[in-house]
């Protein structure tokens, strides 16, 4: 399943992670024509470089904040080769291989610390768009992709999913056996959907899907879907509308599925009733 609510935080953080990568690069040169215009024994403008070291690791992380304290390094050596003021014998002594292990650490130290914070965001913002029961997608998400696939005009189908007698269960069983049943179905529905297809819980026991399909199959799609959930002893009554053919707005589209889903429910309640009569009859 698609994660829509990504698609717009990409870029941003790209072009975050990019103008620290060029602000690092244009320190790396005003550091070095600093330390080569006025650095004297012991002014000490060398440990500037820990900052574009730092807003390297920043951008790109432990490995290539390794790489930016070696860079540091070697830019510091070579500035001593070429700054009048400072004896090249200063290049070869313990003070350079100390700024080398002392730059790379800064580098993968503050690298590392990128790399799980960025890890951590990740895993925020894929728990905001989930639901926190079945772990499907959650209304927000859901949201945000049907107001999408509007904007885009291209023909799908919302299918709205009612699993019958969660009720029942709750108040034979409990709400924890009502939460399993919730989380079995969920889990039948997600290796049911087809590639593109979005799945999400809108309710307490109602999902919804948008799926690549024609107003011509959406009857189809719902029988088939009914028929792989009563494999699993899972029942569920289901509404649909069709874009463009039911509405080309979120909400008209919506209230169609939500019609159609209760007219659903009420020919099968109807249709219970009457078994129910011709049995007793008998």
């Amino acid at each position: 399943m698609s994660q829509p609510t990504n698609l717009t935080l990409v870029p941003a953080a790209t072009m975050h992670r990019r103008l620290l990568f060029a602000i690092a690069i244009l320190c790396y040169a005003i550091v070095f024509a600093c330390f080569v215009l006025f650095e004297v024994p012991g002014l000490g403008l060398g440990h500037f470089f820990y900052i574009p070291v730092a807003l390297l690791a920043l951008a790109c992380g432990t490995q290539v904040g390794f790489l930016g304290g070696t860079l540091a390094a070697a830019l510091y050596a070579l500035a001593i080769i070429v700054t009048p003021r400072l004896p090249t014998r200063d290049v070869l002594t313990y003070a350079t291989g100390i700024r080398f292990v002392t730059f790379s650490s800064c580098g993968i130290l503050v690298g590392w610390f990128a790399n799980e914070h960025r890890r951590h965001v990740d895993q925020l913002r894929d728990l905001a768009a989930r639901d926190f029961l079945t772990g499907i997608l959650n209304t927000r998400v859901f949201d945000e992709a049907l107001s999408r696939r509007c904007a885009e005009g291209l023909p799908f189908v919302l299918l709205l999913g009612d699993m019958d007698n969660l009720k029942t269960v709750n108040d034979t069983h409990g709400h924890t056996a009502g939460n399993t049943e919730l989380r079995r179905l969920a889990d039948v529905l997600s290796r049911t959907m087809r590639p593109g297809d979005e799945l999400a819980r809108v309710g307490g026991d109602e999902f919804a899907i948008l799926a690549d399909a024609s107003v011509t199959e959406a009857a189809e799609l719902c029988r088939r879907l009914r028929e792989r959930l009563a494999a699993e002893d899972l029942h569920m009554t289901f509404g649909w509308a069709a874009f463009a053919e039911d509405g080309v707005a979120p909400l008209e589209l919506f209230r169609k599925a939500d019609d159609r889903l209760y007219a659903a429910k009420l020919v099968a309640r109807n249709h219970r009733v009457v078994q129910q009569l011709a049995g007793a009859r008998q």
